[in-house]
């Protein structure tokens, strides 16, 4: 089963932080209140707390929930089952007990999906995506075949007159010529139709009775059932990081409101292709400066820019939230606490918590017309794809901060970079290549292209952005994962392969990292 209930809330303006765990018994009234919201009104009876219990103790790995702070707002259970059993015809009542799931079978090949629901409170941020990759995971980490479970057909009711048949609507959404809030969503997440299954669900009003047998074929078991599946267009192999990189185009502006739409574009974008990291460009904010009828003064624009900080700030989390992504906003210049100017990344992860790494090394320009001072902290920022780490432009070109990251255990190096010609490009470009061959680390470069008349320092720019890896047998022969076109606004996407780097580090040709003379030489920091 799956569905949701009414009202919208802002998460990022909330300042809560929302996580995917395992459900406990100390969650059952949480769970129970959620199941009420969501299923009254529906013909669906609510989860009791015997049934919730009974579904926690047979087996409670199987079982997660999203949550808001200390709200529950998203929960879902499964259960391991026989293909015998869950690939045949069959009813909900029966597979899962009455809800109680004690079919649960630990020898079962198949993990089997009875319930997926969502407060629409949190409706737009992708909590029932959230609860989809945690089952996927699970089904991957016990080696399963796969995925089955028989969805919701909410729409039918409304429908089932203009196509006369729950078939003929059915096949009218697997050929994409309608689209079905549920069905829709689930063929997304690469599952595919068994069949349609009547009495499914009898008190299920909205679907009558209707239920659709859907699979998912676990890409890390390798069988003749599913050896068809691996190559699906938009596809991705298992253990790896994907990552986007957005060549952004600076245009003038009317509004904050215009200026995020850009931004938000490409964050759908790259979050459609299921990706885990956007990145933008440095100084992605000045852009704003546009939005002036006249030129700014160095001082007034550092001032202006200012003013959008907290607007900047909670409409970028709110984004990564939403689209279920970790944003590596570029920079932007801000005044802190203490009245320096510093120009800072921040980077904003999905489950609502937002780090900051300032530019340790401003660029001349940047200190002549804004007065920008460098920050005097570096370090790794833990995320749910393991520790990165990020060099602001001019930052990249001294070997000491990407080592100094990477001692901390930083597996890619994310370089939001700002530069107005070609050279300029290629000393970051160059500097990049290093130090993804000396740390064997990966190195993602995000830039602007484009013009800004009337803002002072960004009158035009160049960018070609990339992902670059170490040079060795695992990675791509040029060290270039992927590469854009210079000067024209795209997105390069690229998966990284975390367990590559284990391996290039420990027995690839060369071993930068083990190979150092620690006896001889040493990178000591001396800053916070």
């Amino acid at each position: 089963m799956a569905n949701t209930s009414s009202g919208s809330k802002n998460i990022a303006a909330s300042g809560k932080v929302l996580r995917v765990r395992n459900a406990a018994l100390t969650d059952i009234p949480a769970i129970a209140a959620l199941s009420k919201r969501v299923y009254t009104g529906t013909g669906i009876d609510p989860y009791s707390r015997a049934e919730l219990r009974g579904q926690l103790n047979n087996f409670a790995e199987g079982k997660f929930v999203v949550t808001l702070e200390d709200d529950i707002v998203g929960y879902c259970a499964t259960f391991r089952v026989s293909g015998d059993v869950c690939l045949k015809p069959h009813s909900w009542a029966a597979i899962t007990a009455n809800g109680y799931g004690t079919r649960h079978d630990p020898d079962g090949e198949w993990l089997y999906g009875m319930e997926v629901c969502v407060d629409s409170s949190v409706r737009g941020y992708r909590i029932g995506q959230r609860l989809y990759n945690a089952r996927k995971k699970l089904c991957e980490e016990l080696g399963l075949k796969g995925i089955v479970f028989v969805g919701r057909f909410p729409s039918l009711s409304r429908r089932i007159r203009k196509y006369g048949s729950a078939e003929n609507y059915l096949d009218a959404v697997v050929n994409q010529q309608t689209r079905d809030p549920v069905l829709s969503f689930q063929l997304r997440n690469n599952f595919e139709v068994i069949a349609l299954m009547p009495n499914y669900l009898i008190d299920d009003k909205d679907s009558m009775g209707y239920g659709v047998h859907l699979v998912w074929h676990n890409p890390k078991v390798e069988t003749a059932a599913n050896a068809a599946h691996t190559e699906r267009h938009g596809g991705r192999q298992p253990d790896t990081v994907r990552v986007g990189t957005v060549q952004y185009m600076q245009r003038r502006v009317t509004s904050f409101v215009e200026f995020m739409s850009f931004i938000e574009y490409f964050v759908d974008v790259v979050a459609d292709y299921k990706g885990d990291f956007v990145v933008f460009p440095e100084l992605i904010t000045l852009q704003l400066l546009s939005i002036e009828d006249q030129e700014l003064s160095p001082i007034q624009s550092i001032e202006a820019l200012t003013k959008y900080t907290p607007r900047y700030v909670e409409a970028m989390q709110d984004l990564a939230v939403r689209y279920n992504i970790n944003i590596i906003g570029g920079s932007h210049p801000t005044r802190v606490a203490n009245g320096r100017v510093e120009n800072i990344s921040y980077v904003f992860h999905r489950d609502g918590r937002v780090d900051e790494q300032a530019k340790i090394h401003p660029t001349p320009n940047e200190v002549y017309w804004w007065n920008i001072e460098g920050g005097n902290e570096l370090q790794v920022i833990d995320t749910d794809c393991g520790p990165i780490g990020v060099l602001i432009c001019y930052d990249s070109e001294f070997p000491e901060l990407g080592r100094h990251l990477v001692d901390q255990g930083a597996e890619i190096l994310f370089v939001p970079f700002c530069t107005d010609e070609r050279q300029s490009y290629m000393r970051v470009r160059y500097s990049c290549q290093a130090r993804a061959v000396e740390n064997q680390v990966y190195v993602v470069m995000s830039g602007n292209v484009g013009n800004l008349p009337n803002v002072a320092n960004m009158d035009i720019q160049y960018a070609q952005s990339c992902i670059l890896t170490p040079c060795d047998f695992h990675f791509a022969r040029d060290g270039i994962a992927a590469d854009t076109t210079p000067n024209v606004e795209t997105v390069a996407i690229a998966d990284l392969r975390p367990e590559s780097l284990r391996v290039a580090r420990n027995s690839g040709t060369v071993q930068n990292l083990r190979d150092r003379r620690h006896d001889l030489y040493q990178m000591k920091w001396r800053g916070n």
